[in-house]
């Protein structure tokens, strides 16, 4: 060592310190590791960008570093996640008519104006369920929902019976339903039942997210803000009993910055929704994001 310092020409205490440091570097990344093996317990499919942010949070960004450094070092420990392939909740190559979209420009201007329907997937361990929505535009409520453990059409068409019955049932003219143009929305079972309640029909023009993106906006609220910060669900009954949870909370205790911070099923029921609060919902609706 001596030999070490004198080339180099330094005194021992910096090869101490130098080596200290080093130690700790390696402590640091090891604990970092922990932390991210943890996370990745409990949500197997959590990004990078989170992951830092909830390090940072747990940890100290003194600790974490930045989070370019913090995706780098998580790429040199292999611990990014594979790229996604594209996995779609509907197939609009079918037989059925499709539908022009009526929502274009359209802003909801009263409750059960516009329906906007969608399916998400969640989760589970070993498994996957989808979760069929619709949500009202106007009050951003969620009408009617099922959770399923396939994508037939009759689940689909169960979360639409929710959503007619929370509306009162009848006559419901003055509504536009709006969803993609996947064969759940399209196929003649569904159909029948917006026609039998004189619902108008609306279907995006093309796999765009921005031409539902009330029905995105309220999918990402539900995995951003609960689903991708919690265990996964062991089986469908405990996912079953979560998600009603979720929604119940969502529709009567959550504010919604989109409605000035007021409750969606207050709104739906007749209070008068704030301003806007949302600043990315122009760029969102129109393209821009």
């Amino acid at each position: 060592m001596e030999t070490l310092c004198g080339l180099f020409d330094k005194r021992r205490q910096y090869y101490y310190i130098k080596v200290k440091r080093i130690y700790t570097d390696q402590q640091r990344e090891k604990l970092m590791l922990a932390y991210v093996d943890y996370y990745r317990l409990m949500a197997p499919r959590i990004g990078g960008v989170k992951l830092h942010v909830l390090l940072e949070a747990d940890l100290g960004r003194d600790v974490v570093r930045g989070r370019d450094s913090f995706l780098d070092f998580l790429s040199h420990n292999g611990r990014m996640l594979p790229k996604k392939k594209p996995r779609h909740t509907t197939d609009s190559n079918h037989v059925y008519f499709k539908y022009p979209n009526l929502t274009v420009g359209l802003v909801a201007e009263y409750p059960n104006h516009v329906w906007y329907a969608d399916i998400t997937y969640i989760w589970i361990e070993g498994d996957v369920l989808y979760l069929h929505l619709i949500t009202d535009g106007y009050s951003h409520a969620v009408l009617g929902w099922c959770l399923s453990e396939t994508l037939e059409a009759e689940n689909t068409a169960e979360a639409l019976q929710m959503a007619i019955r929370t509306a009162g049932g009848g006559n419901l003219c003055g509504t536009i339903h709006h969803s993609d143009r996947g064969v759940q929305y399209a196929c003649q079972k569904y159909i029948g039942i917006l026609m039998e309640h004189h619902i108008r029909i609306s279907m995006t023009e093309c796999y765009n997210p921005t031409d539902n993106a009330i029905a995105e906006r309220m999918n990402g609220i539900l995995k951003d803000e609960w689903l991708y910060h919690q265990a996964m669900f062991s089986d469908y009954a405990e996912a079953l009993r979560e998600i009603a949870s979720m929604i119940d909370f969502y529709n009567n205790v959550r504010p919604h910055m989109s409605i000035g911070n007021k409750k969606p099923m207050d709104v739906y029921n007749g209070e008068v929704p704030g301003k806007n609060l949302w600043k990315k919902t122009d760029e969102y609706l129109h393209g821009k994001k």
